[in-house]
């Protein structure tokens, strides 16, 4: 086991990767931009470097600036958390040069499934099913018009190196597809560097569930039930749950099974989640797998009474998988993602937190990085907070999350906590009865009644 962990992040992901560090007894590094002087993570570790001004290309994403505060503070390893370099492959080979430990995957892993085409080909050799589109990547307009009109319409545009929703696009007809591939290019080429796009049928009233896995280094790998991802605006999570109320245990062992024996194949290591689209008829269908700890972690940690980061840590220090198939779900979780973000407009709200209470008693988690007189920068992703709820059943799972989000006080910013207790009362989402699409839907209902008022 190595000795001390630099965290090559911020905010609550931060915070949460240096509490399990110290529960190992291991010393922790937070780095900082300079808006981030005063964050709570930088308060919370042993110790602190600045890497560079507010800029994400200037600190948080710069690997020489990380590596140089690495060898500063002679940390032997590093966690990326999510986002910034999380899925960068060149970043574990440059710790691996170094003599420091990557905790994640290995870099032949990240590359392989970061290309999202590449792994379409890696779970197809795998025998997991996968969304009817382009077989390589497009970049000629004409052939992406031909395999349109084969699999038919609706399609979406995807970044062959993307994620986060950058660099995607639905198009619904032949007559929409030369302006959204083009536009799908140039986000694609500004977010990632590089404009490749690959092409999928879009399913329109499909489920949108993932699964957790976690792989040593001696070729065990366990997959873990589903989390449900469907309530999302503009391919941005919102709500996250577990177990899914449109998965029996019949489907559940179905496809932990098919994800094993894929994540198998390609000798998968660390943590990482296999993401998929659900039809009505329970048909799943890969969509790319991402080689990180996932903002959602928390719901399945809560079922079943687990530390995923601890586990990583420890598979990156080469031991064995500690979780066996006799590990049991117990209950119901929700997440909520709590945004500095005006719930109406959802136009980002920066600034000073005056004044902040947070939920607390049996069942109910907040993970987070803000505290009163935290001044939120404009820098970075608006999520400030995740509230997490667990109960025996999902309605007393509802029940609590709706208190604690009632009991959630932040003066000074706006934040979308109106939106989420919204949800929490519609009968759609109570009933379980929701998709990819139940937002649109949802905010074009509202927009409406908004108009009539």
């Amino acid at each position: 086991m190595f000795s001390k962990i630099l965290v090559a992040n911020r905010g609550e992901i931060a915070l949460r990767v240096i509490r399990s560090a110290k529960e190992l007894g291991l010393k922790t590094v937070a780095v900082y931009s300079e808006p981030d002087k005063s964050s709570l993570h930088t308060m919370m570790a042993d110790e602190k470097i600045c890497i560079g001004p507010g800029k994400a290309a200037e600190s948080y994403l710069s690997i020489p600036n990380i590596m140089s505060a690495a060898e500063i503070t002679k940390a032997d390893a590093i966690h990326p958390g999510y986002g910034f370099l999380a899925e960068n492959p060149r970043f574990p080979e440059i710790c691996e040069s170094s003599g420091i430990t990557f905790i994640g995957p290995p870099a032949y892993i990240m590359r392989l499934m970061g290309d999202k085409n590449k792994a379409r080909q890696a779970m197809k050799r795998a025998k997991l099913p996968v969304i009817p589109g382009s077989d390589q990547i497009i970049d000629d307009l004409n052939e992406a018009n031909r395999i349109a009109e084969k699999i038919g319409f609706p399609v979406i545009l995807k970044a062959a190196s993307g994620g986060g929703g950058k660099g995607l696009r639905i198009v619904r007809s032949s007559a929409k597809l030369e302006e959204q591939f083009a536009i799908a290019q140039g986000e694609a080429k500004a977010a990632f560097g590089n404009s490749a796009l690959y092409l999928e049928k879009y399913f329109v009233a499909a489920r949108h569930i993932e699964i957790q896995v976690a792989g040593d280094k001696k070729g065990k790998v366990m997959a873990f039930a589903e989390r449900e991802c469907s309530i999302q605006r503009k391919h941005q999570k919102l709500i996250e749950e577990t177990p899914s109320p449109f998965v029996d245990d019949r489907f559940r062992k179905k496809i932990i099974k098919a994800v094993e024996e894929a994540a198998h194949s390609i000798e998968y290591q660390s943590l990482g989640t296999f993401e998929f689209l659900v039809d009505e008829k329970k048909r799943f269908y890969f969509m790319e797998a991402n080689t990180r700890i996932q903002v959602e972690h928390p719901v399945t940690e809560m079922v079943y009474g687990i530390d995923l980061i601890r586990e990583q840590i420890n598979l990156a220090a080469g031991e064995n998988l500690s979780f066996s198939h006799d590990l049991d779900m117990n209950g119901h979780s929700l997440e909520c993602r709590i945004n500095a973000e005006d719930a109406k407009t959802f136009l980002p709200s920066p600034g000073k937190i005056d004044f902040l209470v947070l939920p607390g008693g049996t069942g109910v988690r907040v993970d987070t990085a803000a505290y009163c007189g935290w001044h939120i920068p404009p820098d970075y992703d608006s999520l400030i907070a995740k509230v997490v709820a667990i109960a025996p059943s999902r309605m007393e799972a509802i029940a609590k999350m709706r208190t604690a989000l009632e009991m959630t006080t932040v003066v000074g910013i706006k934040t979308n906590i109106p939106l989420h207790l919204e949800l929490m009362s519609n009968s759609d989402f109570i009933k379980g009865d929701y998709n990819i699409q139940f937002m649109e839907r949802y905010l074009t209902k509202s927009q409406d009644q908004d108009t009539k008022n």
